[in-house]
């Protein structure tokens, strides 16, 4: 009965702490796409997962008076808000008509369009490609803004305020759109430029695309400075537009004449590399900083009533918060509240076009369009286009979403290490994880996770879904005699997810519900086994999708058999196997077996060097998964999943990406393994071996400053 009431009360925590995070986002509103409001909500979340939230019915009337008061505030009196539109150019008659750009704006447009590509040079197959101009995709209006789906704008969205040094700090969303998923190569007009160097963390993208914006000022903001770099066309009396060109910054006052008024931003020569900021007047800074002060005040006001704040239990949370985002500073700043252009070809690009046909179904009230998710038939791995739709309801124009999720997986990953491992252990090895490229050398480090998921690939979202699936369906230490239904639902639903996201993971993910199944079954628990099916029943959804839409019986994705990707199948490990019995080491299969070997024990570096510590890595795996009786029956079901799951690196081409989580997982039976019978059997073949060599090297210093860092962060 004590189980079931701390379970009870585990669950009951853990509706309350989302129901802070409801109350907060109320006050913050929708889409959350700037760092000052993200910033709040994540040190919310923080707050409410690390404290004690309570059930006292006065407290969490009065937050919710609070918040209401809040959005009545921010309602009646907002700051006000700047008209922003933005669309892509390209010549000809019918895109200037579509666009409906004023004439001046179009001619200056055309004519710097014509100079920096000329017609003669359009057209070059050999060289630059096609762009001819009745090749160029048309664009319509002002392009759709997921910044502004609970808005009503009369351009692409509002604007608080201008503050940007190139436009891909604007975050374009449409620069990921449908027509700009050309091959790389197939025109001279590329969207963006990288500069790889890799110290140039601030500016390393910079938008190429032909682009215009356009700006309209309510009179609030007369009296403010408008200042620019690039080419800006301000409208004047009678509709005309003088054309304003600035090679260095310099800037113009708002009159009382320009409200109402056009101003538009040309981006199309490199040379005059756009960029604007607004330098507001006092009053429309003073409403801005109140709008600011009652969003944080009323955050504080409902975090106070509603949660007693653990400091000591904060401190993980905020070192390991910081580690990530100077790690992703260093990777791609634009992952921190940007919306950087996705590389041509890459997955991510795809994945990007398909979420934004998503939204655009929603909101056209399509949802058989939106469902659809752009293929009757999954070709791309399915799932992971719905959280990117979903990111841009929540998020906007951002990767705040993802970024949300990679927050979280360092703690899904000290969970996880916690379970089998001392407390002292985990967060030495989480630590490991997200601060130091150490664990590269085994694909166990967060710079890989990040990597890919700046990139917008699917893996760590999945691998993540994975870990979460895991951590609920194997239950806690003291829980392991009568472990509950309710987590092993959420935990099958959370692998299910992870393939329904990669089904590459179903190795993984199948082989874990079939063993707890088991579990269950010899237990005579039919609950928890019911619960385990019915969860992960709901990757039916993706044949389902496949039959109804595209009358196809087709799983997951028609992609799993390409010959660019499946590499080795059992059938050729077995004709290898063969062939070396027969001693006819010149069959092709033999040799191709030894290479696909090489290339999945070179781990995720491809470093021969690491062979050897990878099989014994692996070797780890069978001892612990298959003949190890005396180890917690639960480390041998995660070791069985992980030891299935390297199959993927078995077959496939060795991606990096495939076999992030594998790796991981891994490492955490490796280190309980060592733990567990590894160092025991050292120090029994040499004894006081350990002392000396820690001893002799200083390792004895480093341990001692890792136990008291431990210890100041465990709580």
């Amino acid at each position: 009965m004590r189980l079931d009431v701390r379970t009870s009360a585990m669950w009951r925590q853990l509706g309350l702490r989302l129901g802070v995070l409801v109350l907060v986002v109320a006050v913050l509103g929708l889409p959350i796409h700037d760092l000052f409001r993200y910033g709040v909500l994540v040190a919310a979340a923080v707050v409410a997962f690390t404290g004690a939230v309570t059930l006292d019915g006065k407290r969490w009337l009065a937050a919710v008076a609070v918040a209401l008061a809040a959005w009545v505030a921010l309602a009646v009196w907002p700051a006000p808000r700047v008209d922003e539109g933005y669309n892509f150019f390209f010549p000809g008659p019918e895109s200037v008509k579509a666009l409906a750009l004023p004439d001046d704006v179009a001619q200056v447009l055309g004519r710097q369009f014509n100079e920096q590509y000329p017609p003669a040079t359009r057209c070059d197959n050999t060289t630059n490609g096609c762009c001819a101009d009745g090749s160029f995709p048309k664009a319509e209006g002002h392009a759709f803004s997921s910044d502004a789906m609970y808005q009503r704008p009369a351009y692409s969205r509002q604007v608080l305020g201008i503050d940007f040094h190139d436009p891909v700090s604007l975050r374009l969303g449409e620069i990921n759109g449908a027509a700009y998923q050309w091959e790389h190569g197939w025109c001279n007009i590329e969207r963006f430029v990288r500069d790889r160097h890799s110290l140039n963390i601030f500016d390393r993208f910079r938008l190429t695309f032909p682009l215009f914006m356009v700006y309209r000022f309510p009179a609030d903001f007369v009296g403010s400075t408008l200042c620019w770099r690039g080419t800006v066309m301000w409208e004047g009396a009678a509709g005309r537009f003088e054309q304003i060109d600035h090679r260095d910054q310099a800037c113009r006052e708002l009159r009382a004449d320009d409200a109402g008024r056009r101003i538009y931003a040309l981006s199309v020569k490199p040379e005059l590399r756009l960029g604007m900021n607004l330098r507001a007047s006092t009053d429309v800074q003073s409403r801005r900083a109140l709008e600011f002060t009652v969003m944080l005040g009323a955050a504080i006001g409902i975090l106070l009533l509603l949660v007693a704040v653990d400091w000591r239990r904060l401190r993980l949370p905020a070192l390991v918060i910081a580690l990530t985002v100077l790690a992703a500073m260093v990777i791609d700043i634009q992952f921190l509240g940007g919306f950087r252009p996705l590389d041509d070809g890459d997955d991510g690009f795809t994945y990007e076009v398909y979420a934004r046909k998503i939204v655009q179904a929603v909101l056209a009230g399509d949802p058989i369009t939106a469902l659809i998710g752009a293929e009757p038939v999954y070709y791309f791995t399915p799932g992971f286009r719905y959280f990117r739709a979903i990111e841009r309801f929540l998020f906007g124009d951002t990767y705040l979403g993802y970024l949300s999720v990679i927050f979280a997986l360092p703690f899904l990953v000290l969970a996880l290490f916690r379970r089998f491992l001392p407390n002292g252990w985990a967060i030495v090895m989480v630590l490991l994880f997200v601060a130091t490229p150490l664990g590269a050398l085994f694909g166990s480090s967060l710079f890989y996770y990040l990597t890919w998921a700046a990139r917008g690939f699917a893996d760590p979202f999945a691998f993540a879904l994975l870990f979460s699936g895991f951590l609920l369906i194997i239950p806690n230490r003291d829980e392991t005699d009568r472990p509950r239904m309710t987590p092993a639902f959420f935990g099958a639903l959370a692998l299910a997810a992870a393939t329904f996201v990669r089904p590459n993971l179903l190795l993984a993910s199948v082989t874990m519900i079939g063993v707890a199944g088991l579990m269950a079954l010899s237990r005579r628990d039919l609950g928890r086994a019911f619960a385990l099916g019915a969860g992960y029943a709901f990757l039916v959804v993706s044949p389902l999708h496949n039959y109804v839409f595209g009358r196809s019986t087709v799983l997951f994705s028609d992609n799993v058999n390409q010959p660019q990707t499946l590499l080795m199948t059992p059938l050729r490990y077995l004709q290898a196997l063969w062939a070396m019995v027969r001693l006819d080491v010149a069959d092709p299969q033999v040799g191709n077996a030894f290479r696909q070997l090489g290339r999945w024990l070179s781990g995720p570096t491809e470093l021969l060097a690491m062979v050897p510590v990878h099989a014994a890595a692996v070797a780890a795996l069978v001892r612990v998964g298959v003949f190890g009786a005396r180890f917690d029956p639960w480390l041998r079901a995660l070791a069985l999943a992980t030891l299935v799951q390297h199959g993927i690196g078995l077959c496939y081409v060795n991606y990096v990406r495939y076999n992030l989580g594998t790796w991981l997982l891994t490492a955490l039976v490796a280190a309980v393994w060592l733990h567990q019978e590894g160092l025991p059997l050292f120090d029994r073949a040499y004894p006081g071996a350990r002392d000396r060599l820690m001893e002799r090297t200083g390792m004895r210093f480093l341990s001692e400053r890792l136990r008291r860092l431990t210890q100041a962060l465990s709580a």
